[in-house]
This record gives C-alpha cells, sequence and structure tokens, in this order.
C-alpha cells in the first residue's frame, strides 16, 4: 500500500468510530449534568483577538510560546489567535453581552496548544467546562466543585482524587504581597537548587514557580511557605465556607497549600482534578478556580466568576485505566440483508428510520454471504433479511443476530416488533 501523502499535523489526530462516538457520548453525560445544576451551553468562537488570550497573564506558557496565533487578511490586519482554553473567552462575551447575573454556562469544543504531545495532550484538544459569572458566594464554588465531582461519578470514576487551596482575594493587598515576599525570599535563598527554568519564572511570576513539575524543583517547593497561612480574614473564611460545603455532601479533598494552577488570574479557590489511576506527570484530568477581576480587564464591569475545564481525552484514558466508560454499543438496532436489487433495503431503512429504528445497509449488489458478513461487523442486533419470497409475501425474515434465531414478520409490523424487542 502507497503511503499516503499528507498526514495529521504533528499534536492533531483523526478520531474515528467507535472512538469518536464514545468521545460524544462523554460529552453528552457532561450537558446533562451541567444542565441538570442549570447551566446553559454557551459556544464561543474557535478564534478571538489575540487581546483577549494575552489577559491570561504575561508570564504564563499559554501566551508566551503555545498559542496559534495568525494575522487576518484585513486592512490593517488583525491579530487573531486559536484559542487556548476558554475561560477568557466566555469573560469577553460577558463584558459584550452584560447578561443578568449570575450567569452560570457550560461548554464543549477543541482547544490550541503549541506544545509537546504527550499521552492525553494534543496541539488540539477538546475540553468540556462550567463558569459562573456574577456572584463571590463561596455557594457558587461548591456547585462548580461539586458538579465536576459527581460527573466523574456519573462515568464510573472512583480513583479520581480532587486537591484543594486558596490563593487569596485580588483585593487583599496586604496578604497577598505579604505571601509573595516570604516566597521570593524562600526561593531566592535556594536558588541554586532550583532548575534553570524556575529562575527564569521567578523573575516574572514567582508564584508559578510553585506549579513546577520538575524533579529538580520539588524538594525547594515542598518547603515553600503556604499561602493558606497568610490568608486575611475574609479569604479565610471564604475558603473555609468552601471547606464546610464540600463536607455537607461527602466530596472528599485534600488541602494542597502549592496549588496555583497554570494560569495567572485566579483568585482565592483553586482546586485540580487528578487521576490516580494514571502516571503521576500526566495524571491531571481537569480543575479550575476563582478569576474575580478577568471580565474587568477584558473591557466589562467588575465581575467575579468561578469555573473549571476537563480535559476529555486524558478522562477517556483514566476511563481506561479503571475499566469504566467502554465505547456505547452500536449505533444500529437492524441491518437490512436485500438480495432483490437493493429498492427493498431502502424502503425498510427509511420505515425503520421514521419511526426512530437505527437502520443501515449494505450497496453494491453484494451475495447473501457477503451482506451478512457487514451485518455481523456492524454490531447490529437483528438482520432485516430480504429475498423475492419475502418480498412476494410482504414480509421480511428477522433474525436475532446473538443467537442466530429467525422467523417471518409481515412489513407493515416490523417497526413495532423491533421497537418492543429494543425495549425488552
Amino acid at each position: 500500500m502507497a503511503e499516503p501523502t499528507f498526514r495529521a499535523p504533528k499534536g492533531t489526530r483523526d478520531i474515528l468510530a467507535p472512538d469518536s462516538t464514545r468521545l460524544r457520548a462523554l460529552v453528552d453525560e457532561f450537558a446533562l449534568q451541567a444542565s441538570q445544576s442549570g447551566f446553559g451551553e454557551i459556544i464561543s468562537p474557535i478564534f478571538e483577538d489575540l487581546g483577549v488570550f494575552k489577559r491570561l497573564g504575561e508570564s504564563t506558557d499559554v501566551v508566551t510560546k503555545e498559542m496559534f496565533d495568525f494575522f487576518d487578511k484585513g486592512d490593517p490586519p488583525q491579530q487573531l489567535a486559536l484559542r487556548p482554553e476558554l475561560t477568557a473567552s466566555i469573560c469577553r462575551a460577558y463584558a459584550e453581552h452584560r447578561p443578568t447575573p449570575p450567569w452560570k454556562v457550560w461548554y464543549e469544543g477543541p482547544q490550541f496548544r503549541y506544545e509537546q504531545p504527550q499521552a492525553g495532550r494534543y496541539r488540539q484538544f477538546t475540553q468540556v467546562g462550567v463558569e459562573v459569572l456574577g456572584t463571590d458566594d463561596p455557594q457558587a464554588d461548591i456547585d462548580v466543585i461539586v458538579l465536576g465531582a459527581r460527573f466523574f461519578e456519573s462515568l464510573g470514576l472512583r480513583q479520581v482524587e480532587l486537591a484543594l487551596n486558596s490563593l487569596g482575594s485580588p483585593g487583599d493587598l496586604g496578604s497577598r504581597q505579604a505571601y509573595e515576599q516570604a516566597l521570593i525570599e524562600h526561593l531566592e535563598q535556594n536558588r541554586s537548587n532550583l532548575s534553570s527554568q524556575a529562575l527564569v519564572t521567578l523573575e516574572r511570576n514567582p508564584l508559578r514557580v510553585l506549579d513546577s513539575k520538575r524533579e529538580q524543583d520539588s524538594s525547594v517547593i515542598a518547603q515553600a511557605p503556604a499561602m493558606v497561612d497568610f490568608l486575611d480574614d475574609e479569604s479565610a473564611a471564604h475558603f473555609a465556607a468552601v471547606r464546610a460545603g464540600l463536607d455537607a455532601v461527602g466530596i472528599t479533598y485534600e488541602i494542597s497549600p502549592r496549588l496555583v494552577r497554570g494560569l495567572d488570574y485566579y483568585t482565592r479557590t483553586t482546586f485540580e482534578f487528578a487521576s490516580a489511576s494514571l502516571p503521576g506527570a500526566q495524571n491531571a484530568v481537569g480543575g479550575g478556580g476563582r478569576y474575580d477581576g478577568l471580565v474587568e480587564d477584558l473591557g466589562g464591569p467588575a465581575t467575579p466568576g468561578i469555573g473549571f475545564a476537563l480535559g476529555v481525552d486524558r478522562i477517556l484514558l483514566a476511563c481506561d485505566s479503571e475499566g469504566v466508560f467502554a465505547s456505547p454499543r452500536s449505533a444500529v438496532d437492524a441491518f437490512v440483508v436485500d438480495v432483490t436489487g437493493g429498492t427493498e433495503a431502502l424502503k425498510v431503512c427509511d420505515l425503520l428510520r421514521r419511526a426512530g429504528i437505527a437502520a443501515d445497509r449494505s450497496y453494491g449488489g453484494r451475495s447473501m454471504k457477503a451482506q451478512m458478513k457487514v451485518a455481523d461487523r456492524s454490531g447490529a442486533s437483528f438482520a432485516v433479511i430480504i429475498g423475492e419470497d419475502e418480498v412476494a409475501a410482504g414480509e421480511v425474515t428477522l433474525r436475532d443476530m446473538g443467537d442466530g434465531s429467525q422467523r417471518r414478520v409481515a412489513q407493515s409490523l416490523l417497526a413495532r416488533e423491533l421497537t418492543e424487542k429494543r425495549t425488552r
């Protein structure tokens, strides 16, 4: 076989059935969970003005290294970027449309980051997530975190762990500045033990050093001061309320005082979901936090917000590791085998589809044996066989693909018969 002329770009891939069916089923399950919690879907542009994403923080890798940006064909040209995440886009939408708060939205779709591909991480990847804009009530934080935890439970996952932290309020300059000063002093005292990458981050944003996953930095980070020890009374009360709410509904968590997440806009509550069934370096399946200044940075009114994003590819790897959420059964209920030329198969398929029964057929006038092989590969529960005798009698032969039993059924009763069998 000749090699293909073109392949999918590095860090991307084609998702074929049944994997695509499974991915869609996961997104559908998230949509169900989110809608049951009062969230409405938002569909945002895949690209935005580059400035929208620069608000994520000039020291973040997403902004400095990972964005796919380009100029459009306008005069003058506008610099745009494929979205690397969706929170900034949703805050831009809030600033533009000014919906009535609290605004609760969920989303799904592709994001784009120019980074080194690894297990469960691609340059084009799918996320699902939620945002709540317009309230600083810690009950909103609780609802968001609980939704994430219950979604994982709905997939059958039992080894997803929740890490929780507070970064203090952006208005809490005293405690936030006091913490950053203590952190800088600690890191400066241990410069010789830090990686070169951590030293660069130290100059840009000391808090982000805590996000390093490099082994060389781990001992220094482990001994660093904790933000929770510097919280003012208001931030401490907010964090206590979040923990109490999670306790009230039985959501287990671990306080992780070094958790800062990967973006600069987080304030107060931050959290991360990780799968204990995945390797440590690639075990994060999602996370989020509060970002009470981002809407204002994008030209809107001062608006508190809280949300999360979950990585669909990593979640599916976790499902594989735990042996849960398998690919859905075949979407085809019946496969029509027609050895009379194909027109009868056309009519029967149309009849069944209009009755809400998924049906497929073969093409090319193939033999009975060949068509039955295709029927078997389709995963259909039943084969509907049509020969000259069946046409003359206005009937079909209905074969159970599980046990091989078969019997004649009137065409006029076929849809009802299959509907009854499907609901048993």
